[in-house]
């Protein structure tokens, strides 16, 4: 395995989640640094392609979130300039990012998904799309930004998706709602263990309404458990599929799926809901908290990260 010195992790950006970037970014330099590396921080303004042939780093963490930094776009800069990267590639990015794209790769390798619809985010406001309770999200955001949940009685779906201030996609993905627990599970590549490895089960409950934005970052926000108290057999159903969903989407380096797990259900479905390719690295972030589970500090987390970094991914 190739061990780089000079490190530069992208972080910030132009994406609804570039304060989380941040957050991770400046993690990830003091993790590294207390490792050894020269890693110092990049944030990518007009022109990525001008400050990274400036920098000329060995590698590059890439800590960003969101478009740009998880969609592919940046992966292809990087693949183009020949400068090795942490995560997965162009193609998987892309994929991971659009949620709809991402449920189609699921059904076709036979994971369980709930139904969807497509459509713009003013035909999304006018009417219900499906019979409530059901979940608006854009299909291109992370970090549960812009996501609202209709509930039954609601009377339509929020104004606001049909304002001219709405600043995010406009293509929206309706959802079925599926009630019970939210579960997550990431994965390492087999770079570590000679295969797959899901790290653990985590539940996440919260105060709020549901899992958003503020219950996923405000200090206290929401509640991780890990391991998860649900039966075993969920649980070794959900990291099986968490590894499955890795690899139809030929993910590289670390991810997070997150579940729905309806113990309301005489079926107990566990219900994929989407696979994120860089998962945060902030203080109260999952993928650090499961690592941790199995033994693995924050600085050697993000070292196995920089270490599994290449082109071509």
């Amino acid at each position: 395995m190739t061990t780089f010195r000079k490190i530069a992790v992208l972080m910030g950006g132009m994406s609804a989640e570039r304060e989380v970037s941040l957050s991770s970014g400046r993690g990830v330099v003091a993790a590294l640094r207390e490792e050894g590396f020269d890693a110092a921080p990049l944030d990518p303004g007009p022109n990525p392609g001008q400050q990274l042939f400036e920098a000329k780093p060995d590698a590059v963490f890439n800590a960003l979130h969101g478009r740009f930094g998880e969609d592919g776009t940046v992966q292809g800069l990087l693949e183009l300039m020949r400068i090795p990267y942490t995560h997965s590639g162009v193609l998987s990015s892309a994929l991971a990012m659009h949620k709809e794209r991402t449920k189609d790769v699921y059904r076709a390798a036979g994971l369980p998904v709930v139904n969807s619809i497509v459509a713009d985010r003013r035909e999304v406001a006018k009417a219900h799309l499906m019979e409530p309770p059901y979940v608006i999200k854009p299909v291109n955001e992370g970090s549960s930004v812009g996501i609202y949940i209709i509930r039954k009685g609601d009377n339509r779906p929020p104004a606001e998706l049909g304002a001219d201030t709405w600043n995010l996609s406009s293509e929206m993905m309706v959802e079925e709602f599926v009630p019970g627990r939210e579960l997550t599970v990431s994965v390492m590549g087999a770079n570590l263990f000679g295969k797959e490895r899901a790290l653990g089960v985590t539940e996440i409950t919260t105060e709020l309404e549901f899992y958003d934005y503020e219950a996923k970052y405000a200090p206290g926000g929401s509640k991780h458990v890990i391991p998860a108290q649900i039966p075993q057999k969920a649980a070794a159903q959900a990291m099986e599929l968490a590894i499955a969903a890795h690899k139809v989407l030929g993910c590289r380096g670390v991810t997070r799926t997150d579940f729905r797990y309806d113990d309301t259900d005489a079926r107990q479905r566990m219900i994929l809901l989407e696979t994120n390719t860089q998962p945060g690295m902030t203080p109260t972030s999952l993928v650090p908290e499961q690592a941790a589970h199995i033994g693995m500090s924050y600085a050697k987390l993000c070292r196995w990260i920089v270490e599994d970094a290449s082109c071509d991914r």
